[in-house]
Formats: C-alpha cells, sequence, structure tokens
C-alpha cells in the first residue's frame, strides 16, 4: 500500500508548489527500496527493470544509478537507455515479436539476450543480431492475474522444444527459457505451475542434447491498490525453495518486475473541475481521465483517493475531462461533496499510467514529478 511518507511528500509538493494539475509525482525513495527489496530474496537473482512500466527519463536515469538492469521491447525504449549511458550488457528484450527497425538496432548496439516464440523470429534475429542468446517464450497458467498474458505469447512444451532446436540450427545460441504468470498476479500458485512447466522444458530440452543456463521468470509481482495482496518476500521465498528443487544449482534466473518497482511510488494530484446529478448518480469530474493517465482503469484496476474535502460521505461516479463516454475512471467511489478546485490524490499510479496517456481531445499528458 502507498506508505505514508509517499503520501506526505505529494502533500507537501501540493502546498508548496505552483505546478498546476494534473501531475504525477513519484517518491525516489519509494522506487529505491522496491528496486533493492525486488529479487533479494531469490538466489543469484538478475533483476531487469520493465521500462514499459514507466519510461519517464528521470525514472530510468534513478534505476540506472542503482545498477538494476533493463528489458525493453521497442527502439524507442532502447535509445532512452543508450542516451543515458547504460551499457548493452544490463539491457535484454523480451518481447517475442519485434519490429525490424527495433532488432536492427538492438543487432547495432550489441543486445545480447532476446525472448522469442515462432520459427519467423528466430530467422529474423539471425539476420539482425546473429548469434544471440535466444530464450522461448513458454505458455503458462495465468489464473488470478489482473492482466492474464497466455494467449497473446508463448508455445507448449514440445513446440517450445523445438524452436530452441531450430534457433541453435540457425546459428543463435539457445539460452534457455521465459515465461509470464500474468500482470498484477495475486495468484502465488501461478509461479509454482510455470516452474513445474519450466523443468520439464528443461528436461525435454537436455533429452535433445540442448544445456541450457538461463530461466527468465518474467514480472507479474502485485502491488496494493483497494485490495491486499501476497508480499513480494513470501513470493520470493516460494520460489527460491521451488527453484532450487528441481533446477540445476549453476541456473541463471533473470526477474523483469515493472509495476512492483514503481507502481506504489506515484500519486496522481489532481482537481475536482465539476459535478452534477445524473438520473440520482452523483458524478464527479477530474481534469485526469482515461486517455491522459488512468486506461488501466478500463481493464479493472480500481484506485484508492484521499480527498481534501470535508463532510458526510456520497457515493460517486468518477469522471475524466473529455467528451468521450469511454472517459469514466470508477463507480460508487465513497466521498465527501468537493468544491470546484478541490484536489483530489489517487494513490498507485507510479505504473501504467502516463506511459499509456495519449493528448486525446486535447488534454496534456500530466507532468512528472520525482521528490
Amino acid at each position: 500500500m502507498t506508505v505514508r511518507s509517499t503520501i506526505k511528500k505529494g502533500v507537501d509538493y501540493l502546498e508548496t508548489s505552483s505546478t498546476e494539475t494534473p501531475f504525477l509525482l513519484l517518491d525516489s525513495a519509494k522506487i529505491r527500496q522496491k528496486a533493492r527489496l525486488i529479487g533479494r530474496n531469490i538466489s543469484k537473482a538478475e533483476v531487469f527493470y520493465a521500462v514499459k512500466a514507466n519510461s519517464h527519463p528521470e525514472v530510468l536515469a534513478l534505476i540506472n544509478q542503482l545498477g538494476l538492469g533493463f528489458e525493453v521491447a521497442s527502439e524507442g525504449e532502447l535509445r532512452l537507455l543508450l542516451k543515458l549511458g547504460v551499457s548493452p550488457g544490463r539491457i535484454i528484450s523480451s518481447n517475442p515479436i519485434k519490429t525490424c527497425l527495433f532488432l536492427q538496432e538492438a543487432g547495432e548496439a550489441g543486445i545480447g539476450y532476446f525472448a522469442f516464440d515462432t520459427r519467423d523470429e528466430a530467422d529474423r534475429l539471425t539476420s539482425f543480431c546473429p548469434g544471440s542468446n535466444v530464450y522461448v517464450r513458454l505458455s503458462v497458467p495465468n489464473e488470478g492475474s489482473q492482466w492474464p498474458l497466455s494467449k497473446k505469447f508463448g508455445v507448449e512444451l514440445e513446440e517450445a522444444r523445438d524452436l530452441l532446436l531450430y534457433a541453435g540450427e540457425a546459428g543463435l545460441s539457445p539460452a534457455g527459457l521465459t515465461f509470464h504468470v500474468g500482470s498484477q498476479c495475486a495468484n502465488p500458485y501461478n509461479w509454482d505451475a510455470a516452474l513445474d512447466k519450466a523443468a520439464r522444458l528443461w528436461e525435454m530440452a537436455a533429452k535433445a542434447g540442448l544445456k541450457l543456463n538461463l530461466l527468465n521468470i518474467g514480472g507479474g509481482y502485485p502491488i496494493h491498490y483497494t485490495k491486499d495482496v501476497v508480499e513480494i518476500e513470501t513470493i520470493e521465498r516460494r520460489i527460491d525453495r521451488r527453484v532450487k528443487n528441481i533446477f540445476p544449482p549453476e541456473i541463471r534466473i533473470l526477474l523483469e518486475p515493472g509495476r512492483a518497482v514503481i507502481g506504489d511510488a506515484g500519486l496522481f494530484v489532481t482537481s475536482v473541475i465539476g459535478k452534477a446529478n445524473r438520473i440520482g448518480e452523483n458524478w464527479m469530474y477530474l481534469d485526469v481521465g482515461v486517455f491522459n493517465g488512468l486506461m488501466e482503469s478500463v481493464g479493472g484496476i480500481r484506485y484508492s483517493y484521499l480527498s481534501e474535502s470535508a463532510g458526510p460521505l456520497r457515493k460517486w461516479t468518477l469522471a475524466g475531462p473529455s467528451c468521450d463516454s469511454f472517459d469514466v475512471i470508477d463507480h460508487e467511489i465513497e466521498l465527501p461533496e468537493p468544491e470546484i478546485g478541490d484536489h483530489l490524490i489517487i494513490l498507485g499510479c507510479g505504473a501504467y499510467t502516463t506511459c499509456y496517456a495519449s493528448e486525446f481531445n486535447g488534454f496534456s499528458i500530466p507532468r512528472t514529478v520525482l521528490v
């Protein structure tokens, strides 16, 4: 859950700054804390921050100072890191389907590790990044995750083994495998099932003459929005025990956290721009909405809110500033009735907010402030 110190920073900044709302405030101390926590309870874990979660240059610079690696999926993300001076050896790419332009730039930069799950992708990697290390994306259960990812990417066991063999024949280096249990995964058993399936592929690859060394377990660690979730330490100790039981001791473990690093370090500071009663339903309109920062609310994320207003609680439908009827953030949120111009702080907004945002309807993407 967003800690009191982060909320206090947001309130203090609001009181002392003339920054217009909406803006995203990020607590650098919280980012440091989470970055140092993740991977600590898995033996020999290597952590690669998923840039897609929040790619603001100041965020990337901070994470670079902490010594983490980075996971990228596009030439845009890669360019940001190279501009910061991040060495290619600290960058991997786990998007199984990549553009030719990205592969060309990644090959020229010297990126050496890539995910794949098709023969076509192996062929393109051979063309643009010959001799690179590749890991196949395995399909695993995603039950209990806010965003299941098992249909878009990933293959089953026999196809995964065959793809690793094909990659080796094509001149690539088959290093291992990756999986993703789903974003905001609240079900710790997903990691059990995924690791068991990964171990079966490991054995199948060994019987086929392949010596793998890399297991990339992706991301998926949850953060607190409105409900309690399993702690990262609990998930990691569970993973560590299972890995030690079913994989060889020399295995490399890669992690790709995004939301877990940045999510609860962020607050949206927004203002009430309107209110209305429509057919018995109270509506509150904010200067941030689905299109310019809160797109995940469409997928089911429910945020927590702090209001500077006082008085009895009423149920509200929260909406953004655009003219689009799709721009509805949440329903039946209990808050005091505000005055126009009052501030509302939205918690847990560090990840997948401004990076999703657009300037639809002419509304600006909120400024990011790192404190």
